[in-house]
């Protein structure tokens, strides 16, 4: 197993490190202050392909495969992790579910626009009873004559608040239960669709997270994306995927929190040196450092398997999840602590770190369903 990059993988990820420093990282602060997604420079990561990286170029994407993907999203999440999150979803559960699960007609209408930045996706799952079991989701969707009609609430949906495009799972035959559930794809301006209340985050500030509401909203039987009854499988599998982007988001915030910390350390002085000095610091500092290394290997193994088709990588990307996520919450404490008590200061960037980093230990599933998951894999 090769984890080097190639001369295309170096170029993106790199072009998607400079955009973090040069467009997002300046004004992530203002855009956290305000609760706000920064469009212009979503829509300018449409422009120059990083919408588009796991598409084909039949639809007008840059395929350019997990491991770049991977290495992106965690370039992204340093300049503004809320970024990091939006690209993430829409990429990796909202272009990926189309091109798997799609129709012809499906696939040309939407992935051009997605691919392109002129539509944004959203992924329409969780409900207030069914988090991390989705197979307890209530929204309901019936047969009526020649159309479905669909009713239900979904609530932290992701770019829920600037999606032109919405995947949502709803109950198709009650009585199956979670047999019973079916995915479907709506366009912003269906008539019942209409976004719900705006989440006053702790942190991720700077992307959108909101609830859909569905009251009486009438689909014609093309939107139905996949088969009728297989959405909780349709769900299920792309979560992987999704788990990679937000390993790397970890990984991401973690490394800004690093860096930050480091800095620091040799800039501090106590006494007559700095605290780069002390060995508590210097301890502090090398297991942060190791346990990057340990959580980047761990994605781009997740990433590499994906990219190579060695499917399922359903535990690589638990792991990877699971790990990236909760390192992340160990190297923003200590970070936090390094700076004391300007580190508790909105003066300093750790101070948003550390409230940005706390989600990727909940979202795309928590750490005890990573266990589950694992352990359920270990032991058959």
């Amino acid at each position: 197993m090769d984890f080097s990059l190639n001369d295309v993988q170096q170029m993106v990820i790199e072009e998607a490190r400079k955009f973090a420093e040069k467009e997002l990282a300046p004004k992530v602060e203002e855009f956290d202050r305000q609760g706000e997604v920064n469009l212009a420079a979503l829509k300018e990561l449409g422009k120059i392909g990083y919408l588009g990286m796991l598409l084909p170029e039949e639809y007008g994407g840059c395929q350019a495969g997990a491991v770049a993907y991977a290495g992106s999203m965690l370039e992204l999440a340093k300049g503004d992790p809320g970024m990091a999150v939006t690209v993430g979803v829409h990429n990796s559960v909202v272009n990926e579910t189309i091109l798997r699960y799609g129709s012809d007609a499906q696939k040309e209408k939407f992935l051009p626009k997605l691919a392109s930045g002129e539509f944004i996706g959203c992924f329409a799952l969780t409900e207030v009873n069914a988090g991390s079991d989705p197979a307890a989701l209530e929204a309901w969707a019936e047969r009526r004559g020649e159309h479905y009609v669909l009713n239900g609430t979904k609530v932290f949906v992701t770019n829920g608040g600037i999606a032109d495009v919405v995947i949502v799972f709803a109950l198709t035959d009650r009585e199956k239960k979670a047999k019973g559930i079916s995915a479907f794809l709506l366009e912003k301006g269906t008539e019942g669709l209409r976004v719900g209340k705006h989440e006053d985050k702790m942190g991720i500030r700077s992307a959108s997270c909101t609830e859909l509401i569905f009251e009486e909203c009438q689909l014609s039987p093309a939107a139905l994306l996949g088969e009728e009854n297989k959405g909780l499988k349709i769900a299920l599998s792309v979560l992987d995927g999704g788990r990679i982007g937000i390993a790397a988001q970890a990984i991401g915030i973690a490394e800004a929190a690093f860096q930050d910390a480091l800095l620091y350390a040799k800039q501090r002085v106590l006494g007559d040196k700095p605290i780069a000095d002390f060995q508590a610091i210097r301890f502090m500092l090398a297991d942060m450092a190791t346990e990057i290394e340990v959580a980047k290997a761990m994605l781009f193994k997740a990433a590499w398997l994906k990219e190579a088709g060695q499917v399922p990588f359903t535990q690589e990307a638990s792991m990877a999840k699971l790990f990236a996520s909760e390192m992340s919450h160990r190297v923003c404490h200590k970070a936090l602590q390094i700076h004391g008590g300007y580190g508790y200061m909105k003066d300093y960037r750790i101070e948003r770190l550390y409230r940005d980093q706390r989600i990727t230990e909940i979202y795309e599933g928590t750490s005890e369903i990573q266990r589950h998951i694992i352990s359920r894999n270990l032991l058959g």
